[in-house]
């Protein structure tokens, strides 16, 4: 070979090098562009139960543990799961210890110790406080640091599953530095903190605005080396579920779209655009009307409003299960998700374990229904409206903005006329709805309605933490800062007791027998109307690799791993 061959040879190899490094070199694809059509409101996770603010929230701040795709507990900012056989988990269940990765920063370069989940957890436990994730922490006496990098979580009884506490897309760690002036009624005034905080994942906060627009950039001081793959994040929020739809399948304006809840045939049209596909899996999402427990008459005042007494007719069982009787699931399951639909009456459908089969819900019969109301006294008037004692049968009906929620809302109506029940229809932007203001009077937390549509769901596959939502002291009220998730303010001492029981039971078969019981005291004493069990729809762009669909936990969880195919 001549010297002007070797030559060349040599510079093909410094390229060669030179492309392999830039291959792995954090932020090297760019920008990403996400879309959520509900805008995040907040991007502290403690403030907010809406999916929104804590998936957005989900890129900055992480927990010691989360769930992947499979439903499986993985650690995360911890070194491995604690359990009994490994000697995390005290053998008489009353505490777990984690021990946080060496060396983990702050992405100001701090480092991470367990002085800040101790703070974490008296942010959230603060008597003074709102946590709108307090149920997390039940049972738990306090959260202490054995040295800089283990941390033990004590209970106050033998507990079976505890790993409640700093675990999953509801309960990441904060920063003590930037959050410790921050403790219970001060929590929602440290805006510059919730809007930007400080966290250990993937991407930093440049700059965000509320119900807008999010702009991130790659976390210098994440641990893993050469992610994230992209060097700037585009979180754009608000529109509608069409239009982000579109703008990923279609257009290619944007990478990712979560949520696509549009009707199937509208979904199959726009992937013909060639652009993106839609992603599905079903998890535990449960579209369902919330029964109103209390009196929601405008006449009250704001905080009485969230008092708990009896609502002038929905606390009747006649009522609310002549309410059910006259949905036809099915019919809602095919115009608004078809394969990524199935009826449910339960609160809990997955997993399997887990479902009741108590109920049967998947045959509408508006004559069971007239006949119940008509046996309980509710007669019809010269409107066809059904009253008693002066309480008329009619409805303040809200839910959020949304095409395939105001479609079911337009057949409810219609189905709940049928039996004499008289429905006004409202529906709120999604990013007000669910954003948790303790300051706006439309939020689901407040329930300034008598019945309200939406859906949740529990992170991992066990939904002990998530029953706990429906215990008396979870009601959202002005103490709390109108945070808990006990939206209809469903107050039962049968259900609290057997609430407490799970939380103390170890064994398997017994686990999911008290959870199937729990599950049916509530749907049978009217807290919510079950609809339908909903496969969780994405779009991905053809040009994003490395995405995960996860129903368990955050579907922004491995947001590090996403990466530009060329």
């Amino acid at each position: 070979m001549n010297r002007k061959s070797l030559l060349w040879t040599a510079i093909a190899g410094v390229l060669a090098c030179s492309t392999a490094y830039a291959a792995d070199e954090r932020g090297r694809d760019g920008q990403v562009n996400i879309i959520y059509w509900q805008a995040p409101s907040t991007l502290n996770a403690y403030l907010s139960g809406g999916t929104k603010d804590t998936q957005a929230a989900s890129m900055v701040l992480e927990p010691l543990a989360r769930y992947d795709e499979n439903g499986e507990l993985t650690a995360w900012l911890a070194e491995s799961v604690p359990t009994v056989e490994n000697g995390g988990v005290a053998e008489d269940l009353t505490s777990i210890t984690w021990v946080l990765k060496e060396g983990l920063l702050w992405s100001d370069g701090s480092p991470v110790t367990a002085a800040d989940a101790v703070f974490t957890a008296e942010y959230c436990m603060h008597p003074e406080g709102g946590c709108a994730q307090l149920k997390n922490f039940g049972g738990v006496t306090n959260v202490e640091a054995i040295d800089d990098r283990t941390i033990k979580v004590n209970f106050e009884a033998p507990t079976p599953f505890p790993y409640g506490p700093l675990v999953g897309v509801q309960s990441p760690i904060l920063q003590k530095a930037q959050f410790q002036d921050c403790l219970g009624p001060k929590a929602p005034e440290c805006t510059e903190q919730n809007f930007g905080p400080i966290g250990t994942g993937a991407f930093v906060v440049e700059d965000f605005r509320p119900n807008d627009v999010i702009i991130l950039a790659a976390n210098e001081n994440y641990r893993e080396e050469g992610k994230p793959a992209f060097a700037k994040v585009n979180f754009k929020g608000g529109g509608d579920a069409a239009s982000a739809a579109r703008a990923v399948l279609e257009t290619g304006e944007f990478d990712y779209a979560w949520n696509l809840q549009l009707a199937p045939e509208v979904l199959e049209d726009m992937q013909e655009g060639g652009k993106g596909e839609a992603i599905e899996a079903f998890g535990t999402l449960v579209e369902r009307i919330m029964v109103n427990h209390t009196n929601p008459d405008p006449s009250l005042g704001a905080d009485d409003r969230s008092v708990v007494r009896p609502h002038p007719s929905l606390d009747d069982p006649a009522v609310y299960k002549a309410l059910s009787l006259a949905i036809d699931r099915p019919l809602l399951v095919e115009i608004g998700y078809g394969k990524a639909g199935r009826v449910s009456c339960n609160l809990v459908p997955a997993p399997q374990a887990y479902a009741s089969d108590t109920f049967s819900c998947d045959v509408q019969d508006i004559d069971a229904a007239n006949k119940m109301l008509d046996e309980a006294g509710w007669a019809r008037g010269g409107d066809g409206v059904r009253a008693k004692d002066g309480v008329r049968l009619n409805y303040l009906f809200q839910s959020s903005t949304n095409a395939v929620r105001q479609d079911f809302q337009a057949l409810i109506k219609q189905w709940w006329s049928e039996i004499g029940v008289e429905a006004e229809l409202r529906n709120v932007s999604g990013s007000v709805f669910f954003g948790g203001d303790p300051g706006s009077p439309d939020t689901m937390q407040k329930f300034y309605a008598d019945v309200e549509m939406y859906a949740n769901n529990f992170d991992g596959t066990d939904p002990q933490s998530y029953l706990g939502q429906y215990t008396c002291d979870k009601a959202p009220g002005p103490d709390s800062q109108w945070q808990g998730e006990n939206i209809s303010r469903f107050c039962m001492e049968e259900y609290d007791t057997l609430y407490k029981q799970l939380e103390r039971t170890a064994e398997t078969t017994e686990r999911h027998r008290i959870s199937k019981e729990l599950n049916d005291m509530i749907v049978s004493n009217g807290a919510l109307i079950p609809l339908v069990h909903r496969g969780r729809v994405s779009g991905k762009s053809n040009s994003l690799g490395g995405v995960v669909l996860n129903v368990w936990d955050s579907e922004l969880w491995n947001v590090a791993d996403w990466y530009r195919v060329n």
